[in-house]
């Protein structure tokens, strides 16, 4: 039986259920994982028993137990507490490693995208030396250059060069990002109609251009953290960056590498950790990457 409607009365609004936009689950995983992180930071003192440095010389090598979650290394320090401490220095490097050769980058690959061709030469050749030179080993030298140094402002001892150091390198991909993605965008209809309307130059520029070509960058940004997680891991390892003792996922990996054998979770919990974070970042970023194309 249906209804019938009367001279007058209007169709009854039915409900639409809400339309799952792509990359919603993996953003959404991503975000999870890469904020337990971010939390365990926050809160490490209250999760963890007592200081990185503490050494209980007794309970050497201990494997895991109720006392020591994750054992404890050569010197008897807590594997757990060492663990969850050093995530406030990997991931305050990495995002400050990326984020200013990111605003950098950006501002570099705008003006490139929008200048004159000479300037444009000029800021591309300079980015094709900085990619031309053997990266790692530019870095090992401008870090070993730099020195350990003094802690600035909130930044610990040996954490300064390294963000100096990732920003020499990482400001050429975001600029060429941008650049890019400018000159695309400078090239659409709306931004002619734009312009044909008397718009400003810089209002073009501002409302039109730039939020619509920075969203790669702003993608690549979360998977360029995960790549400083790594690049910072592996310099460690190096005896290279952060001072050897400081809680740091590569050094802690560089020390239990002589007793894998008998005590395998002094590297499996570090490297374990640096995965998972790798993949809640690269998490994020794909699912800015669908929702942007979709």
């Amino acid at each position: 039986m249906t209804a019938t409607l009367k001279a007058g009365e209007e169709v009854p609004r039915t409900r639409q259920p809400r339309r799952r936009r792509r990359g919603d689950g993996k953003l959404a995983v991503g975000a999870v994982i890469v904020g337990l992180f971010v939390l365990a930071a926050i809160f490490a003192p209250l999760i963890t028993s007592g200081h990185p440095a503490d050494q209980d010389l007794l309970n050497r090598l201990a494997p895991p137990s109720q006392a020591h979650i994750l054992g404890t290394d050569q010197l008897g320090r807590d594997e757990w507490t060492r663990l969850v401490h050093a995530i406030r220095i990997d991931l305050r490097v990495a995002a400050l490693g990326s984020l200013i050769p990111a605003i950098l980058g950006s501002l570099i690959g705008i003006v490139a995208g929008l200048g004159n061709h000479w300037l444009d030469a000029a800021i591309m050749r300079t980015s094709d030396i900085v990619v031309s030179l053997p990266l790692f080993v530019f870095f090992i030298a401008l870090v070993g250059l730099l020195g350990p140094g003094t802690g600035f402002l909130f930044l610990d001892p040996g954490e300064l060069p390294l963000i100096i150091g990732f920003t020499v390198i990482s400001w050429v991909v975001y600029a060429r990002l941008l650049r890019s993605e400018v000159r695309r965008v400078r090239s659409m209809d709306y931004v002619r109609a734009a312009r044909l309307g008397g718009l400003p130059r810089w209002r073009v520029i501002t409302w039109h251009i730039v939020p619509n070509a920075i969203g790669q960058s702003i993608v690549y940004f979360f998977v360029d953290v995960g790549l400083a997680v790594v690049a910072i891991s592996t310099l460690s390892f190096l005896g290279v960056g952060i001072p050897i003792g400081t809680p740091e996922w590569g050094s802690m990996i560089q020390a239990g590498r002589n007793v894998i054998q008998t005590n395998w979770w002094l590297i499996a919990a570090p490297g374990a950790a640096i995965a998972l974070i790798g993949m809640g970042l690269a998490l994020i970023g794909d699912g800015l990457d669908d929702r942007i194309k979709s």
